[in-house]
């Protein structure tokens, strides 16, 4: 993955945070300085955190397992679904369905019935339907590709979720806490970033900041399936990268000192 400037990300704009009196303390480390009421992130410090989220989203598709992208804001929706299916990962931008994880079983059943409406397109069973009920079937189907057609070719949970947004989706984030399940986030100054396992200090406002940290991460998503590829093919095995634990613990100590 390429290093990540600091200049390219204050070109996007990734510095600009909330305004002062919406700021959530938690997030003092990563504030900078506060000019016209409106707080500065530290952008030494996203350009970290980003490297260090790269790495383990890079790991985590080299095993094979699935990154979930959730963003349902209008800002970040397109950008969002366009860099997460160009390496072929599932995303949510639409409304977040409620229990899309803690009762997964149900969602892969919607799925099933997209599925099915299409076998039924295929083999002509749909053209022997009345007209009203044709009409029914494809609403359904329309409905079903809306919320979870993204979702399609995701037969498990996910090994992460990638969330532009915390606050916004707060029933995605609780969901995942509950299974356990890694959260990479875009986290701004008005967030909690002790809800997240990967915080990307960042404004998620902006599209050109959504669209730069989205870059970033994918490139690296896209190094890991890379990875993964050339182990099957019986090319040379990557080098061991140090576990994530050890590589959290080295970024938190520089960010100390």
């Amino acid at each position: 993955m390429a290093k990540i400037e600091v200049k390219d990300l204050l070109d996007a704009g990734v510095h600009f945070g909330h305004l002062t009196r919406k700021w959530d303390p938690n997030m003092a480390p990563y504030v900078y300085m506060e000019r016209n009421g409106i707080h500065i992130i530290n952008l030494y410090k996203t350009a970290a955190k980003i490297e260090e989220a790269a790495q383990a989203m890079s790991k985590i598709a080299a095993s094979g397992r699935k990154i979930l992208f959730v963003a349902t804001k209008k800002q970040a929706k397109d950008i969002v679904a366009e860099k997460a299916a160009n390496v072929n990962m599932p995303y949510i931008t639409e409304r977040w369905p409620g229990g899309m994880l803690t009762n997964f079983v149900t969602i892969r059943k919607a799925v099933k019935k997209m599925a099915a409406i299409d076998r039924m397109k295929k083999d002509g069973t749909f053209n022997t339907l009345s007209k009203k009920e044709r009409l029914q079937v494809d609403r359904l189907r329309a409905k079903l590709e809306k919320n979870l057609g993204s979702i399609s070719e995701m037969t498990r949970l996910p090994g992460a979720l990638f969330v532009v947004d915390i606050k916004r989706e707060h029933i995605a984030i609780k969901e995942a806490q509950k299974l356990n399940i890694p959260i990479f986030a875009m986290v701004d100054t008005n967030s909690d970033p002790r809800q997240v396992d990967y915080v990307i200090p960042a404004n998620d406002d902006a599209s050109k900041s959504i669209d730069k940290i989205l870059s970033a991460v994918t490139d690296a998503v896209a190094g890991g399936l890379a990875e993964r590829k050339a182990e099957k093919e019986g090319g040379d095995k990557p080098p061991v990268k140090e576990e994530v634990k050890a590589e959290k613990a080295e970024t938190a100590s520089q960010e100390e000192e």
